[in-house]
């Protein structure tokens, strides 16, 4: 079941259960999200990257995840949080590895991005200009 958190004019939150369908399930809910606030034009880089962060936390994390949108004047604040406390890193992938790339894409499309140990786990965030 997914529960929604928050909705506000500028935040939205959403909690998803540990289960591979939540991540289509996600994309929907922040494409839906940005198209009510009118940012479009960061939608398909917002929904790419929270697609990566929402499947390592399904591969690594048992638990529930937190998927948070925060909207200010300037830019786009997108988390997930789930109950793992061991925080990615960026690392690089070999031309033959099927994985190990979703870090390395945040990292290079975001303005900024980074990770906190939560008292229950661990939050990837990352940062998008808005266009204006």
């Amino acid at each position: 079941m997914i529960g929604v958190i928050d909705t506000e004019d500028t935040r939205a939150a959403w909690t998803f259960p540990a289960d591979p369908g939540v991540v289509r399930r996600a994309r929907g809910l922040v494409r839906d999200q940005l198209a009510e606030w009118e940012l479009g034009g960061v939608g398909d880089v917002t929904v790419l990257l929270v697609s990566e962060l929402v499947t390592n936390s399904l591969r690594y994390a048992s638990g529930p995840i937190v998927l948070c949108l925060v909207r200010t004047s300037d830019a786009l604040l997108v988390e997930v949080s789930d109950p793992l406390p061991d925080l990615p890193c960026e690392r690089v992938a070999g031309h033959e590895d099927e994985s190990g790339r979703g870090i390395q894409l945040v990292a290079r499309s975001a303005r900024r991005w980074g990770t906190r140990t939560t008292s229950c786990g661990k939050t990837v965030w990352f940062e998008l200009a808005l266009p204006g």
